[in-house]
């Protein structure tokens, strides 16, 4: 022991830990800065690198006859390194790229900002404006120079050759703050499909992105590839898709609903496949391309006519008297009725404050002329026997919901699955739902169902489904916009029948029912005299005007098309529906209208039903 009391040997010991913990301090400095830090790790890279992301081609969209409806054209994103920026003639560039001096300091702030800009590194370039035009893009080029710290990065943007099929086709637009927590593959300033079949195929039609590597000197300036390119990854461009639209009948469709709310919906029965899929009013694609996106869009979302809703597969309506024929195959199956089973109808059911709330016919009626005249008590008086009949279902909630499953199985109450979002699933009320909304309900309290009122809900997609259901005599495909996938196939839920729990015999009288209907029924303005057509109008109640609306078939046998029409308080489904799809029918099987047809046409084009639409609802 020393004068001071410290042994030689521990002292030496206590030395050895101080140095080791001093080590073991730099240790962990060290490799937070160079493993966890990305800051350091991305500032080291880029004193050596530029990391040039390759972006990858979008997949271009074609209609079933191989029209281009979507394809990409060059466009240019500016981009900045923090970092790396030194001071320059901040209005020269904003005036290069058409912006005030605010909006340039405020996006130079909004990109620092990690709320907004999720990982951002003052080392790592980031988008600071989007879609340069080209004009713009010479210009930066020639002077970029000036601008140290700023970088042009290649893009493409979508392009449409026809300005029809917005809801279908949707629109990409810079990905949120979600999109990139959600999915590694995004990056600020990256762009990804928001609706319709850019969003539903997204990942098919993006690609994989490339990587670019590039040498920097010590004042930053490129001096080539690293390792003459042996580290760059090229990009892969994203699939083609086919879609089963014919953008010529949808252009149609289109013209024909223009002054109208509402939508259209054909489908090819023995596919699946939808022809056409027009929602009105509707908008052109090509107003969501560019830096004018946000303003177009708020624009169309102030509108009081609703553009940007999908009428097709989002709208909820009731289906009146075109659901009858759904009722019919019910009370089929469940042995309520038979073909020849006759109802009595004296004015309908229920009489409408003392007078016929039905149309003008003989009573009493079997099956499929109850069908041809849409007749009101018919439909009520079989849901009124399936709801009593207590010897075969117990109780009228069993009775109810045996109801109700059948319905199910027909496409109504939930998503059908189309391969586009938006899809709305409707509602097809249960004993359950009853006993909620009114603990003492019967078969009289909820008669309205039987005619397609009351508390039922459909999209006019599963109006066009039921009708693609009858047409087959028993089962459908999942309807779906996609046809075909470059070297993919589909999803076999497209591809894979789904049949009703309801025998194929019991669609004949409903096909003949629907025959008559057409022949001199309630939807003879349909009728053709070389086209076999089989439909059903419907007249849905609604807080003003009541909608219109058809749904049918043809030909009747072996048929190649099914429809839905629905126009918002249109009035009557002969009064408008009608017309739109006798035409569109015509238009599908034959290629053109008939001079005999061209004064409907003028009719339909002329009329406009929008200012009962803004009065009554």
């Amino acid at each position: 022991m020393n004068a001071k009391g410290i042994n030689p040997g521990r002292r030496r010991r206590l030395i050895i830990i101080g140095i080791s913990f001093v080590v073991f301090i730099y240790l962990v400095q060290l490799f937070m800065l160079q493993i966890v830090n990305e800051d350091y790790k991305a500032r080291a890279d880029n004193n050596a690198f530029l990391r040039k992301t390759l972006y990858p081609s979008r997949g271009t969209l074609y209609d079933r006859n191989g029209n281009l409806l979507v394809f990409n054209q060059s466009a240019y994103d500016l981009m900045v390194v923090m970092k790396e920026v030194h001071p320059f003639d901040t209005l020269a560039l904003c005036n290069i790229l058409s912006v005030s001096a605010d909006q340039f300091k405020k996006r130079m702030v909004d990109i620092k900002n990690r709320s907004i800009n999720p990982g951002y590194s003052p080392y790592l370039p980031q988008t600071l404006f989007t879609q340069l035009g080209n004009k713009e893009y010479g210009v930066l080029q020639e002077f970029l120079y000036k601008f140290p710290g700023f970088y042009i990065q290649d893009r493409t943007v979508r392009e449409y050759n026809y300005p029809n099929a917005a809801h279908v086709l949707g629109y990409i637009a810079p990905v949120d703050k979600q999109n990139i927590q959600d999915d590694d593959y995004y990056t600020t300033g990256d762009y990804i499909g928001k609706t319709g079949v850019e969003r539903s195929y997204e990942s098919i039609l993006r690609g994989e992105k490339g990587v670019e590597i590039l040498l920097r000197d010590a004042h930053g300036r490129i001096k080539g590839k690293y390792e003459n390119g042996a580290q760059d990854v090229e990009p892969v461009s994203g699939k083609n898709l086919t879609l089963s639209i014919d953008i010529e009948l949808q252009k149609y469709g289109e013209e024909l609903m223009q002054n109208k709310l509402g939508a259209i919906v054909m489908i090819e029965p023995a596919t699946g496949e939808v022809l056409c899929m027009v929602s009105s009013p509707t908008y052109d694609p090509s107003l969501f391309i560019g830096r004018q996106f946000g303003v177009n869009y708020k624009e169309l979302a102030k509108d009081p006519f609703r553009p940007l809703l999908d009428r097709s597969l989002g709208g909820i309506y009731p289906p009146g008297s075109t659901f009858k024929t759904a009722q019919a195959l019910v009370f089929l199956q469940e042995d309520v009725i038979t073909p020849t089973t006759a109802y009595s109808c004296f004015g309908g059911w229920p009489l409408n404050n003392g007078r016929p709330a039905c149309h003008a016919h003989g009573s009493p009626l079997s099956l499929a002329p109850a069908l041809g005249t849409s007749c009101n008590a018919y439909f009520s008086w079989g849901l009124h026997a399936m709801l009593n009949n207590k010897k075969k279902y117990g109780t009228i909630a069993n009775a109810m919901d045996i109801w109700r499953d059948h319905m199910v199985d027909q496409g109504f109450g939930y998503k059908l699955g189309i391969d586009l979002p938006g899809e709305k699933g409707g509602l097809i009320p249960n004993s359950q739902f009853y006993n909620k909304q009114n603990k003492r309900w019967n078969a009289f309290t909820v008669i309205s169902i039987g005619i397609g009122q009351g508390e039922v809900a459909v999209t006019p997609l599963q109006v066009c489904n039921l009708a693609a259901t009858i047409a087959n005599r028993g089962f459908f495909y999942t309807p779906h916009v996609v046809k075909n996938i470059q070297d993919m196939s589909l999803d076999s839920l497209y591809t894979t029948r789904r049949y009703t729990k309801i025998a194929s015999q019991h669609y004949e009288p409903v096909v003949e029912g629907m025959r008559l209907a057409v022949a001199g029924g309630t939807c003879s303005g349909a009728w053709m005299p070389d086209i076999e057509v089989c439909g059903k109008t419907g007249t849905s109640q609604n807080r003003g005007h009541d909608h219109s609306l058809f749904m049918g078939f043809a030909p009747k046998d072996n048929p190649r098309i099914a429809i839905a029409v629905l126009v918002e308080n249109a009035g009557f489904g002969a009064r408008m529906a009608v017309p739109i799809g006798r035409l569109m029918i015509e238009k599908y099987l034959k290629g053109e209208i008939s001079e005999s047809s061209k004064w409907l046409e003028y009719n339909v084009k002329e009329a406009t039903v929008l200012h009962s639409a803004l009065q009554k609802n």
